[in-house]
């Protein structure tokens, strides 16, 4: 198992489809896992600090946990299933933890909000992460790629991911 961090949300070029992008906090290897419009929306304005008048369902659920004591300590994406990522919620309560199942975008939404590391296992991330090293790249494509990326980080917008893009 290795810690992950978000490294941003992005759009699917082609399907127009959000994906959370984890890094292995040690190491260059890159995790993308597709996820909805609105999971999208809940970790990208709690990445910039956005907030709202009422609380979202990821902010109810965290503000559930507290007021029962209760506190993710830690999510972990813990396979790849028929091109399906599953997660798992570790919640502590009275001194004990509890695993539950999650859809990885759920669980890395909360777990932004309650600060808790983010881990992914070893076989999915040798099976779907890509790794940025090698000769064929070279640092300045890999500084030139992160750029444009983040750039693209510093513009969107919650809202470019709260509705569907039309079916043709």
């Amino acid at each position: 198992m290795q810690e992950m961090q978000i490294y941003g949300v992005s759009f699917d070029l082609v399907g127009k489809q959000p994906i959370v992008l984890l890094k292995t906090a040690e190491g260059n290897k890159f995790l993308p896992i597709w996820i909805g419009h609105p999971e999208a929306a809940a970790i990208l304005m709690k990445l910039q600090s956005a907030s709202t008048p009422r609380p979202m369902t990821h902010d109810l659920v965290t503000d559930m946990l507290d007021q029962l004591g209760a506190q993710v300590t830690r999510i972990t994406v813990t396979e790849l299933r028929e091109n399906t990522f599953y997660a798992q919620i570790t919640v502590q309560l009275d001194g004990s933890e509890i695993e539950v199942d999650s859809r990885p975008s759920d669980a890395i939404a909360l777990a932004i909000r309650a600060e808790a590391p983010i881990f992914a296992a070893d076989d999915v991330i040798e099976e779907s992460a890509i790794e940025f090293e090698g000769e064929e790249v070279t640092e300045e494509e890999i500084e030139s790629r992160v750029s444009e990326f983040k750039q693209f980080l510093d513009e969107v917008t919650p809202d470019e991911f709260a509705i569907e893009p039309e079916e043709e």
